[in-house]
């Protein structure tokens, strides 16, 4: 193998000051080094943290893109992090290959292969790794280091030509912060990178960046399981607010008696229980952002308490006379049409007009063509994780299978289907070094409405009554009107006993409470 051109050389670099974006000279610099060294396949992975994040590839399958490869997982990966020179795997070598599985051109093991990886160091900083595969044995060995050196500067160059080096360090940076920010156990889960590149998705993110540095308020809606709060994670941490605390509100659960104290606070004595002083979810938000998720499902007596915060900047704790003044920023979210609730009363309209200051749409998975590959293979890594398997790929038929569904319950879905899948495989696997999710493994998905349909309604056919025509319904009316009827039933049964109705309905009381607000239910008793 000789040395690589002068012509190879200025050829990329004209490239790379011709590409308009990032994407362009990784593809780019990726053609050039198969042009020059032979293998089978390329990859360019970005490290933060502890984790190599696939930037462009080449020979390997598409939802390598979506996986996040823990560094201390794999062994190879550890030496050529902890290596300032490329590193020529020996042929035999026992270490576990990350990209045993995915090679397009080879199913199943990789057989005794050629493996070699190159650090790319820019100002003695790591900023990720180049990857270089081939089936052919022993075909690396002959390569001048002197072409190895140049391409490793080529694409560590590449990396900071296209401005990866500033979010490489912000990500850095931020994993060594240790940020105020209070949860719940859902809000723990792992997460906080929007996975996909469909062009809705793409837009998206743009959305999230030009907004993300102002202090406006913002409305994420959406259908359930969309990745509403991961977009709320996403603005917070792209804000100027990104090291103080985000704080996490549910409105849906907090009981009505105490949503004033959860928000606001309250001093000792305030009330039966309080012994002592507590700071609430506006306090605590202070110099950060304040996530209240599922705000449609607050009553309007709350809502109009949480107006007057967000107008003043300033709360009033339970039983306290002074007002305090915050600095927070709202994110709200919701799976409602709010603007429609709030026509018909059953949302403050002033409210609705101070979250919604900037109003963000998080699209379904079914509009984000080309994602459910990508999206297969992130929670496919994290499945792998999960089980403690050596190696966990999906094959493209499964993917085709994935595809053709529309996916009512969104990325939330996708994500357990895989998860189940990937138990069904290993069980069907055992023993096997390579553990591959197929067809059969993610059962079967049936579309309950055609992919193009983007109304909000059901086409319900019964045929007893009807035998050749369809009823169209509304799902949310249809809910309301029979939540109406079954609580109108039980009280009437309970003799207006709330507590009673509760009980039989196996729901809070100040849910039920709520509920019946919002469908006008009322109980009135008059002495005869």
């Amino acid at each position: 193998m000789s040395q690589i051109s002068s012509s190879a050389i200025i050829e990329l670099a004209l490239d790379l000051a011709s590409s308009l974006n990032s994407k362009d000279r990784f593809d780019r610099l990726l053609d050039t080094v198969r042009k020059t060294i032979n293998c089978d396949a390329v990859a360019l992975l970005s490290f933060h943290g502890d984790i190599l994040t696939p930037i462009a590839l080449q020979g390997l399958s598409r939802d390598t893109m979506g996986r996040r490869f823990v560094v201390a997982e794999h062994p190879r990966f550890v030496e050529l992090c902890q290596s300032k020179q490329p590193i020529r795997f020996s042929a035999d070598s026992t270490l576990p290959d990350p990209y045993d599985g995915l090679l397009i051109d080879r199913e199943g093991d990789l057989p005794v292969h050629s493996c070699m990886g190159l650090p790319l160091y820019y100002a003695d900083k790591l900023l990720g790794l180049l990857t270089i595969d081939s089936l052919t044995p022993h075909v690396f060995e002959n390569i001048p280091e002197r072409t190895l050196v140049v391409i490793s500067a080529m694409a560590a160059a590449t990396l900071n030509t296209a401005f990866l080096i500033e979010q490489l360090e912000y990500r850095a940076d931020h994993s060594q912060q240790v940020v105020a920010e209070l949860t719940e156990e859902a809000w723990k889960r792992d997460g906080g990178e929007l996975i996909g590149e469909s062009p809705i998705m793409q837009q998206l993110k743009e959305e999230l960046t030009i907004v993300a540095s102002s202090d406006f308020n913002i409305l994420i809606y959406g259908e359930t399981g969309v990745g509403k709060e991961l977009v709320a994670r996403t603005l917070h941490h792209k804000s100027a607010r990104q090291y103080g605390p985000m704080v996490y509100v549910n409105c849906a659960a907090l009981p009505e008696n105490l949503i004033e104290s959860e928000l606001f606070g309250h001093v000792k004595g305030a009330f039966t229980g309080a012994d002592k002083d507590r700071a609430g979810k506006f306090s605590l938000a202070d110099g950060g952002t304040l996530f209240l998720d599922e705000i449609g499902e607050l009553p309007l007596a709350a809502q109009s308490k949480i107006l007057r915060a967000i107008q003043s900047n300033e709360i009033q704790p339970v039983g306290q006379d002074n007002v305090e003044q915050v600095d927070v920023r709202i994110i709200a979210a919701t799976n409602r049409d709010l603007k429609g609730e709030a026509e018909d009363g059953r949302f403050r309209a002033d409210l609705y007009h101070r979250l919604s200051v900037y109003p963000i749409r998080v699209p379904k998975l079914q509009e984000r063509v080309g994602d459910v590959q990508i999206l297969s293979g992130y929670f496919v890594e994290q499945t792998k994780r999960k089980l403690g398997v050596v190696q966990l790929k999906i094959t493209s038929e499964a993917i085709r299978h994935l595809e053709q569904y529309n996916w009512p319950g969104n990325v939330r879905e996708l994500e357990h289907v895989v998860s189940r899948a990937a138990l069904k495989a290993r069980a069907r696997q055992k023993g096997k070094a390579i553990i591959a999710i197929e067809k059969q493994d993610c059962g079967a998905l049936i579309n309950l409405q055609s992919p193009q349909s983007s109304q909000e309604s059901f086409v319900i056919k019964d045929n007893s009554d009807i035998e050749s025509t369809s009823a169209v319904f509304n799902l949310r009316d249809e809910t309301e009107q029979f939540q109406r009827q079954l609580i109108k039933q039980v009280l009437t049964q309970e003799q207006g006993n709330w507590a009673a109705t509760a009980r039989r309905l196996s729901i809070d009381r100040a849910n039920l409470n709520r509920i019946a607000k919002r469908l006008d239910i009322k109980v009135i008793k008059s002495i005869t």
